[in-house]
């Protein structure tokens, strides 16, 4: 069998590969959050929120803008997340609430447009050109002659974090609750007293919280463009898919494991074609395991 062009020039193709297979996690991470954020307005929302991607966008131009006027890093996620959170409250109030009870399809393809429009906004002002983060330069560590980067660990650090946050949110406090109810069984949870008009704006701010901050991640491991967010969403779905839809904790393990494969392939494939891993995972589980590896509807007491 013939080794790829990559693994040749390394001394040892095992740690060659074990170092795609991190750099994999730390992607998968930022997919598992975009793909959280998706599955949390299909449970909730019932509908899948095709302008995801771009919330990411405004996320990270947010950051990038804040990172330009001086702010620390600090500064540049509340700016990141603050924006998305806004953004996302004001879509969901001028737009997906007047579609509430309508058929699924008519939210999706409002969702399409509000991507596009805000897609426009930020090519209007910002331009189609790349724009990179200036951070600082970081040393690579080794490990057992793994090479990992101390920015990669802190940037997947922060992923982590914020998936870890969100279901202890969801698990652990009313609010959260009050929404697993409500995708659970919206008539009897609205029977039950929840008041799903402050549940769903909570639910469209944690949505804008997560893709501010995995925006603003992802413009700092790549570049910041207004179609970046645009290329995240197919493995997001993919991820959503997979992790089976209803389950966030399924989404981030899913993007974990379509973020392996896609740096996995990439020898065999190029950069430019590994995504096409993630239409053939999306295809595959929708033939064959449409509920998804972790589907199972969730109960509340």
């Amino acid at each position: 069998m013939a080794v790829p062009a990559g693994a040749r020039h390394s001394p040892e193709p095992g740690v060659f590969y074990l170092n795609l297979a991190i750099n994999g996690i730390v992607e998968g991470l930022l997919i598992g959050l975009a793909a959280m954020a998706l599955n949390l307005v299909f449970a909730v929302g019932r509908f899948p929120n095709a302008a995801t991607g771009d919330f990411l966008t405004v996320g990270a131009y947010t950051g990038f803008g804040a990172q330009q006027a001086g702010g620390s890093i600090w500064l540049q996620g509340v700016a990141a997340i603050g924006a998305c959170m806004a953004v996302s409250v004001l879509c969901y109030l001028a737009v997906f609430r007047r579609l509430l009870g309508r058929a699924m399809v008519a939210a999706m393809l409002a969702s399409i447009g509000v991507g596009f429009f805000l897609r426009s906004m930020l090519s209007l002002g910002f331009g189609h050109d790349p724009q990179i983060f200036p951070m600082q330069a970081m040393t690579a560590v080794t490990v057992f002659g793994l090479r990992l980067r101390t920015s990669d660990l802190w940037l997947a650090g922060i992923a982590l974090g914020c998936a870890v946050l969100v279901l202890a949110v969801l698990h652990f406090t009313p609010i959260g609750r009050q929404m697993r109810a409500i995708a659970d069984n919206a008539v009897l949870a609205q029977a039950s007293g929840i008041r799903s008009g402050r549940v769903m704006l909570c639910l469209w701010t944690m949505v804008g919280a997560v893709s501010g901050l995995a925006g603003l991640v992802l413009g700092m491991r790549t570049t910041v463009s207004p179609e970046m967010g645009w290329g995240m969403l197919l493995p997001a779905f993919a991820a959503a898919v997979l992790g089976g839809v209803g389950s966030p904790a399924g989404a981030v393990l899913a993007g974990i494991l379509v973020g392996v494969l896609q740096e996995l392939s990439t020898p065999w494939l190029g950069f430019s074609y590994k995504i096409a891993l993630s239409f053939v995972a999306l295809a595959l589980v929708l033939l064959l395991r449409p509920q998804g590896l972790f589907g199972r509807a969730e109960t509340v007491r």
